[in-house]
């Protein structure tokens, strides 16, 4: 069972938008008065959409565009889940869950116990997965001084009613990271976050054709291998090329009427390695009196690719769109030429989407 993952930096460029919103802004003295999300480093403001947003867009775009199955949402009072069943729901297998379920009670042999009229006894479990697909925020590279945009409802009798949005312009940059050998396979160890399914769940999974392999990381009390359930191959490339298929047409953000912003990525890195770290967390910087311009750390991307060698797999895809940082792409393009960093191809995104996850194929085992 190999341990890779799909390391993933996109950079988008959107005008006059507000994506994220943080509700009333207290620092207006109008009560209708919205604030974009923001966070303050080395005493400069940068806009951001949080991680949740993002996560939400990806789910929303898998679902109109892969058509993949959403898992239903249950709200329980305060608390609300999904149905936890990764075999039915890609989306569950792939974000992750947690809830309280019924289980199966076990006895010593590890056998359904059953009642007096032959029904298997059933106790409460909570089952959770840990998210195989991770990311950051997507926050802008540079600072940024959001607009205060004053508008008003004037098409009613009487008084207009005024109310403010906050509007940026920004080059905004995320990462995110897919855990390809979790994708489709499940643990069941009594743990948080390992517990993925329940026992009737697991039996479903078997009779499907889910197979049983080793886990190569966790042993029991004897010194052998825990067992972990796996989809098929096929479904499991199915679900992680879809994952990263979406970002070509990923949309959303608040506002979207009057600040209709592009979401897709205008720059992307995509690349297979075999640790967890992210190593491309900064190839962008930025410079000037307050931070305001983005520069591309292209000695930071040569370094981090020279440093982390041993432990790339294939080749790593660039992609960038035509007229987005055209002053680099004859750097870029000189990284095709590199003999001491891992094999780079330079393409347009979606191109660069395409071909890395026809690489993806061939490594999933």
């Amino acid at each position: 069972m190999k341990n890779i993952k799909t390391q993933g930096f996109v950079l988008i460029d959107v005008d006059v938008v507000a994506l994220n919103n943080a509700g009333k802004n207290t620092q207006s003295n109008n009560d209708n008065a919205i604030a974009t999300k923001s966070i303050r480093k080395n005493g400069r403001n940068y806009v951001y959409v949080s991680g949740q947003a993002w996560r939400y867009w990806w789910r929303e775009a898998l679902q109109k565009n892969a058509k993949w199955k959403l898992s239903p949402i249950v709200r329980d009072g305060k608390i609300a889940y999904t149905h936890a069943n990764p075999l039915e729901f890609p989306d569950d297998d792939v974000f992750g869950y947690m809830r309280a379920a019924k289980d199966a009670e076990l006895d010593e042999n590890g056998e359904p116990k059953k009642d007096k009229k032959g029904n298997v006894k059933m106790t409460n479990v909570t089952v959770t997965r840990v998210s195989p697909l991770k990311n950051s925020a997507i926050i802008s590279a540079t600072s940024v001084a959001p607009a205060q945009n004053w508008s008003s409802m004037a098409r009613q009798e009487g008084d207009a009613v005024p109310y403010e949005k906050q509007e940026y312009s920004a080059i905004m940059k995320g990462m995110f990271s897919l855990d390809l050998s979790m994708v489709g396979t499940f643990s069941n160890y009594d743990r948080t976050g390992y517990k993925n399914l329940s026992v009737l769940l697991q039996e479903e999974a078997l009779k499907s054709g889910a197979k049983e392999i080793d886990d190569p990381f966790v042993v029991d009390a004897k010194g052998k291998p825990k067992k972990l359930i796996r989809l098929s191959k096929d479904m499991r490339i199915q679900r992680a090329g879809d994952t990263i298929q979406a970002l070509k047409v990923i949309n959303g953000g608040a506002m979207q009427t009057n600040n209709m912003g592009d979401v897709t990525p205008k720059f992307i890195i995509l690349a297979t390695t075999t640790t967890g770290n992210h190593p491309f967390s900064h190839v962008v910087s930025n410079r000037g009196q307050r931070d305001e311009e983005m520069v591309f750390n292209i000695d930071g991307l040569i370094e981090v690719l020279k440093d982390y060698r041993d432990t790339f797999e294939g080749t790593v895809f660039i992609g960038r769109r035509s007229g987005f940082m055209d002053e680099i792409a004859g750097q870029l393009k000189n990284l095709e030429t590199m003999t001491d960093i891992p094999k780079v191809k330079v393409l347009p995104v979606n191109e660069a989407i395409d071909q890395y996850c026809e690489q993806m194929k061939s490594q999933i085992d």
